[in-house]
C-alpha cells in the first residue's frame, strides 16, 4: 500500500534543498514486487555488451487486474524484448519507467507547476512560506513569484505530489488481467546492455621456450544499474548479428601475476550451440552492479609450444627501383601452440588478450609479451606475437632491378633482385624465417637458399644464422602483371 502523506528531502547540488510533502492518494493499488521476491535469476552475457536475464519470482495475486511495479530490472534493458511467462496470468500493458526521481528530475517535472517557497529566517528561524511557479531549469533554477522573478532556489521548496512516472530505481511496470487469486511463479525475461564479457589468459613460458602453462580467466563487467545475485552464469562466444548497428564495448585490461592464480580452478563447461559455443560456470555467481569480477575459464599444464623468429617483407618494392630499402629491419618474436587435445588443450578458445610470462636466472616471473587472439576453434593453430628480437637484425637493398617487354599474355614483366643481411648478435645459433609477399605471377629464378612457395603470393626461406655472425641471402625474381 502507498502511504497517504510522503516527505522527501533531497539535496540540491544548487545550494538549495529540496522538500517533498502532501497527499499523495494511490489511485489504483500497485503491486511491488523487489529482488526479495526473487527465487532464481539466469545471466547469459555475449561478447557484444549483451545479455539475457531471466528473472524468476513469487508473488501473492488478487483476482482481475494487478498494477504490477517489477523493481530491480536492468536500467539498461531494452524493454521492447520483455517477455512476461506465468501460469493464470496475461500482459494487457506493460512500461519501462526509467526516468529516476532526483532533485533536477522532480523539478523539471514541475515546470509551468506551483511549488512551495520555504525561508528560514537567519536571526530569529521563523519559518516564511510563499507560493512561486518553476519557469524553467536550464542551467539553473527561475522561479516566478507573484510580484517577481527570481533565479536560484531561496530557500526549500516543497512540491504538492510526486509525479507517478518518476521512480527511484528503473521500474517495469505491467498491467495484467490474474484468472484467479494465489501464489504465482513467474518468469520475466528480456535482453540488456551494461553487460559485457571478455576472456583473459596467461601463459608461463619455460626455460626451454619449448612448452608453456596456461591459465584462461573470463572478466565480467556489470554496469546495467542492478545486481545479479547468485545467477546461473552462461556465456555466449561467438559473433552474432544484431540489427542495431553501433553498440559500446568495454576492453577491461587485466595485468595479473601468474603465482597467485588458483591452480586447482576448475574450467568451465561448454559446448555448441547453434554456430556458437557456449560456456557454463557450474557454481551460481553474484554479479554485483557496478564490477568487474573474474572467474576460472580453463587450466591447462605442459602445452607443447615453438618459438620462431620471423622477418615480414612487403610487396612494394617488386614493382620499381629502389635500391636501399631499410638498414635495420626487426625481426619479430612468435610463439605457436596447436589447441588439440593430444597437447593438454583441445577446447574452443574465447577471443582474447594471451599476456607471456617467463621466470629469470632468479626464480622472479618477468612479463614478455602480450598478443590477441581471435575465436579459435579446437585443433586450430594460436599464434602469438610477444615482440621484437633485441639481438636479431636485417638488412635489405634491391640490388638489380629491370623492366621487360610485355608477352602478349601480361602488360608488365618485372626482373629484382635483392640482398639480405641477417645479424646475431646471441652466443647461440638461430633460425630466422623470411617471409616475402610477392605480387603478380611470380618465379625465382636464382637463389642462395632454397625458398618454399607458401602461396600463390607468399614465398619464404629458413635461414640459418651462426652465433655472433651474419648471414647474407640473394635471391631475383621475376613479376608479371
Amino acid at each position: 500500500m502507498l502511504r497517504k502523506f510522503i516527505l522527501l528531502t533531497l539535496t540540491l547540488s544548487f545550494s538549495g534543498i529540496i522538500s517533498l510533502s502532501s497527499a499523495t492518494a494511490a489511485t489504483t493499488a500497485e503491486v511491488v514486487s523487489s529482488l526479495s521476491d526473487q527465487t532464481g535469476v539466469a545471466v547469459t552475457i555475449y561478447n557484444q555488451n549483451l545479455a539475457l536475464i531471466k528473472d524468476q519470482r513469487r508473488l501473492h495475486l488478487a483476482a482481475g487486474p494487478v498494477k504490477l511495479a517489477f523493481r530491480g530490472v536492468s536500467a539498461k534493458m531494452r524493454p521492447e524484448t520483455a517477455l512476461f511467462s506465468a501460469k493464470g496470468l496475461s500482459v494487457i500493458e506493460q512500461n519501462f519507467e526509467f526516468d529516476l526521481l532526483t532533485p533536477k528530475s522532480l523539478l523539471q517535472k514541475y515546470i509551468g507547476r506551483q511549488v512551495e517557497v520555504i525561508r528560514r529566517h537567519p536571526t530569529t528561524g521563523v519559518e516564511t512560506r510563499e507560493k512561486a511557479e518553476v519557469l524553467s531549469t536550464n542551467n539553473g533554477v527561475v522561479l516566478k513569484f507573484a510580484d517577481r522573478i527570481e533565479s536560484g532556489v531561496p530557500g526549500r521548496l516543497a512540491f504538492s505530489s510526486l509525479p507517478e512516472n518518476l521512480r527511484d530505481k528503473p521500474t517495469l511496470t505491467m498491467l495484467l488481467e490474474s484468472q484467479k487469486e494465489g501464489e504465482k511463479d513467474i518468469e520475466l525475461s528480456y535482453l540488456s546492455r551494461g553487460l559485457g564479457w571478455q576472456a583473459d589468459y596467461v601463459a608461463e613460458l619455460n626455460a626451454a621456450d619449448s612448452a608453456l602453462n596456461l591459465s584462461g580467466w573470463v572478466t565480467l563487467t556489470n554496469t546495467s544499474g542492478t545486481t545479479y545475485k547468485n545467477a546461473r552464469l552462461q556465456l555466449v562466444a561467438g559473433d552474432l548479428h544484431q540489427v542495431s548497428a553501433k553498440q559500446s564495448s568495454d576492453n577491461v585490461r587485466r595485468e595479473r601475476a601468474l603465482k597467485t592464480m588458483a591452480a586447482a580452478a576448475p574450467k568451465m563447461a561448454q559446448e555448441e550451440m547453434f554456430e556458437y559455443h557456449l560456456y557454463t560456470l557450474a557454481r551460481p555467481t553474484t554479479i554485483a552492479d557496478k564490477q568487474s569480477k573474474q572467474v576460472a575459464l580453463l587450466q591447462a599444464t605442459a602445452i607443447p609450444c615453438k618459438k620462431e623468429f620471423l622477418l615480414r617483407g612487403r610487396s612494394y618494392y617488386y614493382r620499381q627501383a629502389y635500391g636501399e630499402i631499410d638498414k635495420k629491419l626487426k625481426v619479430g618474436v612468435y610463439v605457436e601452440i596447436e589447441n588439440r587435445e593430444k597437447n593438454h588443450l583441445g577446447m574452443p578458445l574465447p577471443k582474447g588478450v594471451v599476456r607471456v610470462y617467463k621466470e629469470d636466472s632468479k626464480g622472479a616471473l618477468q612479463f614478455v609479451g602480450e598478443d590477441r587472439i581471435d575465436h579459435t576453434p579446437e585443433n586450430e593453430t594460436i599464434r602469438l606475437k610477444l615482440g621484437d628480437a633485441f639481438d636479431l637484425t636485417g638488412a635489405k637493398k634491391q640490388t638489380d632491378f629491370k623492366k621487360l617487354s610485355g608477352d602478349g599474355r601480361y602488360n608488365y614483366i618485372y626482373e629484382a633482385a635483392f640482398e639480405l643481411k641477417l645479424k646475431n648478435a646471441k652466443s647461440e645459433v638461430v633460425t630466422i624465417k623470411v617471409t616475402e609477399p610477392i605480387p603478380g605471377d611470380w618465379e625465382i629464378l636464382s637463389e642462395s637458399h632454397k625458398h618454399k612457395k607458401e602461396s600463390s603470393s607468399v614465398a619464404s626461406w629458413r635461414i640459418k644464422v651462426p652465433a655472433k655472425g651474419e648471414t647474407v641471402l640473394t635471391y631475383k625474381a621475376r613479376i608479371k602483371f
